[in-house]
């Protein structure tokens, strides 16, 4: 190994990984984007087109989990504690794998009904999303701890609101739905997307322990 391989080694590649994570948390929110139009449309043709996106969009959101990870590989020293790097890149993956489940059940399901609380979640989900990449953009020079802190607020919030509305529709459904096969499937669509609400408050708790580690 050459003098500057060697000295490559153990300079940190912060452009490299605020880089990598731009571009994870904007296809998050394409994700999360395609999936909240999914839910609205009525046309099944344009939902099918939107399932097909998010497919490529999961792709894409593994490729960019590969590079950080190899980049992780690569450095000895980086721009913030391995395991958070490792940590974030892994609960963004979540986020669009969990919405990557949630559109193959539909398409898997046939389901071709979008209730007012799937709605509501997809919308507290973008919303979340939106906040994350607000967040993950303000990483690199730390100078606006306080937009980075409402950030972490509002997505525990939302996450919150979409609890509040997986927990109402359940009981509904219990009470109304005489279709077990159906009430079945839309709370495993819907505990999906719930579940997707989660990891992006897991992506919230671990910008919170960077802010702690390095602010």
């Amino acid at each position: 190994m050459t003098l500057d391989k060697i000295f490559s080694f153990f300079v940190p590649k912060d452009k490299v990984f605020y880089q990598l994570f731009a571009e994870d948390a904007a296809n998050v929110v394409a994700t999360a984007t395609a999936f909240n139009e999914m839910v609205y449309t009525t046309d099944p043709v344009k939902r099918k087109e939107l399932i097909h996106k998010i497919s490529q969009l999961e792709h894409k959101g593994d490729e960019i989990t590969h590079n950080i990870f190899k980049e992780l590989g690569r450095n000895f020293i980086t721009p913030f504690d391995r395991e958070d790097i490792h940590y974030l890149a892994t609960s963004l993956d979540d986020i669009v794998d969990y919405i990557f489940g949630s559109s193959q059940q539909i398409l898997l399901y046939n389901y071709t009904d979008s209730t007012t609380a799937m709605q509501k979640i997809a919308d507290a989900l973008l919303k979340q999303t939106t906040e994350i990449e607000i967040a993950i953009g303000l990483l690199k020079d730390m100078r606006n701890i306080t937009r980075m802190r409402e950030a972490i607020v509002r997505i525990n919030s939302l996450e919150n609101l979409a609890d509040e509305a997986f927990d109402t529709a359940i009981g509904q459904m219990f009470t109304v739905e005489k279709d077990a096969i159906q009430l079945i499937k839309v709370k495993e669509i819907l505990a999906n997307i719930e579940t997707a609400t989660d990891k992006c408050e897991d992506v919230a708790n671990v910008i919170e322990s960077i802010i702690i580690k390095y602010a």
